[in-house]
């Protein structure tokens, strides 16, 4: 199984600036890539940004150039660097797994954490 559990939330005036962490427990699965997503009430889970094993890295346009996703692979942990955090940042932040079984790789999984809030007042 693969377990994420997501941390760094938290209320912030416009500018300033969070890192979210995502730590990774895994059991007989390879994690393929990482990614976080973002969910206001009413709307749909959107992408923020994700990261392959190999390091590379893709971002929605609304955060390109103000956020960093980066990882640590010896501590099994995914980052979100914001910087120049807006009102429209506000929303429950999730990190997304996509993990194969060890023996398994064309079977791919995805795993979700519990979320983290992240609030920014204007």
């Amino acid at each position: 199984q693969v377990q994420l559990v997501e941390s760094g939330g938290g209320l912030v005036q416009a500018g300033g600036s969070l890192r979210l962490s995502c730590v990774v427990s895994t059991s007989n699965f390879i994690i393929r890539s990482m990614g976080w997503y973002r969910q206001v009430l009413g709307n749909q889970r959107e992408l923020v940004a994700t990261i392959t094993t190999d390091g590379s890295t893709t971002y929605a346009d609304s955060v390109k150039g103000r956020f960093t996703i980066s990882r640590d692979n010896a501590q099994k942990t995914v980052y979100l660097h914001m910087n120049g955090l807006k009102a429209e940042d506000t929303a429950v932040y999730y990190c997304k797994a996509i993990a194969s079984r060890v023996g398994a790789p064309q079977w791919e999984y995805q795993y979700w954490g519990q979320g983290t809030q992240v609030t920014v007042s204007s």
